[in-house]
């Protein structure tokens, strides 16, 4: 694919198509099955300091050319709120190709097959369950992006989930409600959801399910805590990496004026990952970014100091920092903005068990229902599952709460940092339109507030 050319200003062109794949069951019966595709073409054109934007569902070459001379009038009107300085953009270019060379998606028989083999197993296995709901979904980007600059990249992001609900009665006569995911790059075909590896996980679900239905409520107030790594990744992504990324600090996030400075432990390092972790490539590989710029990681927090953020060309201009190859587009329709890829806090060198048991009167938290965080690092996280820690044993499980604070406060608490690392690409980061990313981390030990009753 060749861009078209425009004198006036930088150009940047995309061809973009996403499959996306459903299957639900529910106690057995199938209540969603469905497949979408759509595609696209789209350009942004920089000129007079203002980007302009355009997009059609149209791919051929004539369509892209119109998409062009769109771009720059809606760059000319934009340009009417008065002149912008011009700006140099970072960055350097990129050619190459990335694809995924995984295994072929299952058929829709085979894929219907294996959730009845599933949920029947299950309710031979735990006859006491309310209710079971089994979630399949499988979503696939293959992007093409080229720029006047010279980057010519064609990529692809693939991820498939299998999200499992089970629901039961409480003591008190309520829904009790647990639900556990796998997630990996690649399809359907390349994610272990067989009878025999799902088994002990099921199995695992179930006996939290059952502890969750004696459950006693949390003491509201501040308590050490113990995240486990999915706990760990959400406060990486939500309340520390969506202020470190550029247009939210241009915007007045409170890390702006913090570079250099103590915002966390000395045992907390965090980063986010372009292409690969320990010798292995993650789980949303990004090589070049949606404006053709090469990927590379970002060490957002090192041994405590806030270090970077991440950044397109322009936000990188606007603060004179490199471009990190963080622009990325959801939908065909979509324009390129600063998100993250692959987010995480680096392990350190303590055991989990070791760290639960330095814990005389506490918490272990071990799986988010949601996360909301804003620019000052402020976050509240739902607690779907988590155990008193008495005398550094594991109690009773707790009733779903919350768990808030300031993420920076929180950080700087932080004593012990587990030795492993988990990840998950199992949920969507929202930020004007929604997006692939995935986080991880090892457990941390804190200090956090929980709300009670």
């Amino acid at each position: 694919m060749t861009t078209p050319s425009n004198a006036q200003g930088h150009v940047e062109s995309r061809l973009h198509e996403l499959r996306k794949r459903r299957l639900q069951m529910i106690d057995g019966n199938l209540t969603s099955n469905a497949r979408s595709a759509e595609g696209g073409a789209s350009v942004r054109v920089l000129e007079g300091g203002y980007w302009g934007f355009a997009s059609a569902p149209a791919t051929d070459a004539a369509s892209r050319a119109a998409l062009v001379e769109r771009a720059a009038r809606n760059a000319r009107t934009l340009a009417r709120f008065g002149a912008r300085p011009a700006r140099t953009l970072p960055g350097g270019t990129y050619r190459g190709e990335q694809r995924h060379a995984g295994q072929p998606t299952p058929s829709e028989k085979d894929c219907i097959d294996r959730l009845a083999e599933l949920q029947a197993w299950c309710r031979t296995r735990y006859p006491t369950l309310k209710s079971m709901r089994f979630l399949l979904q499988e979503e696939d980007h293959d992007k093409r992006v080229t720029t006047s600059a010279g980057s010519d990249v064609r990529s692809t992001i693939r991820r498939a989930t299998l999200h499992t609900t089970f629901v039961a009665t409480d003591d008190r006569g309520m829904p009790a409600e647990l639900t556990e995911s796998l997630s990996g790059k690649g399809s359907l075909g390349d994610l272990d959801w067989s009878l025999a590896a799902m088994q002990p996980r099921l199995d695992a679900q179930h006996e939290h399910l059952q502890a969750k239905r004696h459950a006693v409520a949390a003491r509201g107030g501040a308590h050490t805590v113990v995240l486990a790594p999915e706990l760990a990744g959400m406060l990486a992504h939500e309340a520390m990496g969506h202020p470190c990324e550029a247009d939210l600090v241009l915007g007045g996030a409170v890390t702006g004026g913090l570079l250099g400075q103590r915002v966390a432990s000395d045992l907390v390092t965090m980063v986010d990952l372009a292409r690969t972790y320990a010798g292995a490539e993650v789980m949303v590989p990004v090589y070049a970014d949606d404006e053709g710029t090469p990927a590379e990681d970002v060490v957002l927090i090192r041994d405590g100091l806030l270090t970077g953020f991440m950044s397109s060309r322009e936000t990188a201009a606007q603060l004179g920092i490199a471009a990190s190859g963080s622009a990325r587009a959801y939908a065909p329709d979509d324009e390129p903005l600063v998100r993250m890829r692959n987010t995480a806090i680096l392990p350190g060198r303590d055991r989990l068990d070791a760290m639960i048991a330095g814990v005389d009167d506490g918490y272990f938290l071990m799986r988010t229902s949601n996360g909301q965080a804003d620019s000052t690092t402020e976050f509240m996280f739902g607690i779907s599952l988590g155990y008193q820690i008495r005398n550094g044993k594991l109690g009773r499980a707790i009733r779903d709460t919350t768990l808030s604070g300031s993420a920076i406060k929180v950080l700087q608490t932080v004593d012990a940092v587990s030795d492993d690392m988990a990840w998950t690409c199992s949920g969507y980061c929202g930020k004007k339109q929604p997006m692939i990313v995935s986080m991880g981390g090892p457990a941390l030990r804190a200090r956090a507030h929980l709300g009670g009753e």
